[in-house]
């Protein structure tokens, strides 16, 4: 509501605090990032501030080098991996939670988000001891796995909120009126829940390509993905290609995001609920 709908000096004085707050938070949260990117641009092999000149050399060594190259489409193909697999089984998983007979659903809810829940440090732990009994550690099979197992709750999560309030008159009509259960889900409730999943798809990869935790335990050299790189890095060697590498990632979570709320402001369309 804007300041000039309040009547009295006191409610558009509370309007304007309440801004001031809002925006002296937003700033607290993004002043780590506002202060990573300048960084990336800096011409001397080191952190500082002021910076001494402006170069693009790190950005060169990010794009150019095998090392970071490597990495980065080491990541590129578990992500896009554990999206496909995260958006299969939570899609179908989100189905079947949202039948009314389905027994126990929250308690298969609760078992299927866990991994939201549990710090990653002993999910990777625990993956790290099962992994190696059954031949899965340091192999890409086993990390896809691993991240997959951390992607699909958010893939469940956008697809059950889409779910809600569907009609399901809507599909025992179809069906009465002779159309197959795959034509049922291709024509109705498909056009429904693709928003959910593509928004859900969004999170499995960016859940992925930023996790560093789990891969630290699963993976070996071959299967280095970015976050590895930036990671190790950080340990070894404090080099500026860090920064650029993190500015890269900033960039791209922000487009991934952008996108997950312009498909959630159009799932709300097709449900006939007013964005607010």
């Amino acid at each position: 509501m804007p300041a000039a709908a309040y009547a009295s000096p006191l409610e558009r004085g509370w309007y304007y605090l309440h801004r001031l707050i809002c925006g002296a938070v937003l700033l607290f949260l993004i002043a780590p990032i506002l202060a990573i990117i300048p960084l990336s641009f800096n011409s001397v092999p080191f952190f500082s501030y002021p910076m001494p000149g402006v170069s693009l050399r790190w950005y060169e060594e990010f794009f150019f080098t095998a090392r970071w190259q490597g990495a980065l489409q080491n990541s590129i193909f578990v992500a896009v991996s554990v999206t496909l697999l995260a958006t299969l089984l939570g899609t179908l998983a989100a189905l079947g939670l949202s039948r009314r007979s389905f027994p126990w659903r929250a308690a298969v809810m609760t078992v299927l988000i866990s991994p939201m829940v549990v710090p990653v440090v002993i999910t990777a732990v625990g993956m790290y001891f099962f992994y190696a009994d059954v031949g899965l550690l340091n192999s890409y099979t086993g990390l896809i796995l691993a991240h997959t197992t951390l992607a699909a709750p958010f893939v469940v999560i956008t697809v059950t909120a889409t779910l809600t309030g569907f009609d399901e008159s809507l599909t025992r009509a179809a069906a009465g009126l002779g159309a197959r259960p795959t034509t049922v889900f291709v024509k109705i409730i498909m056009p429904l829940i693709l928003p959910g999943m593509i928004s859900g798809s969004l999170f499995a990869f960016l859940t992925s390509f930023d996790e560093v935790v789990v891969a630290l335990f699963v993976a070996s050299a071959d299967q280095r993905t970015l976050p590895k790189v930036m990671f190790s890095g950080i340990r070894e060697e404090i080099s500026p290609t860090i920064t650029a590498a993190a500015s890269v990632l900033i960039l791209f979570s922000i487009l991934m995001l952008t996108t997950v709320e312009l498909l959630r402001r159009r799932s709300e369309r097709l449900r006939g609920i007013r964005s607010t």
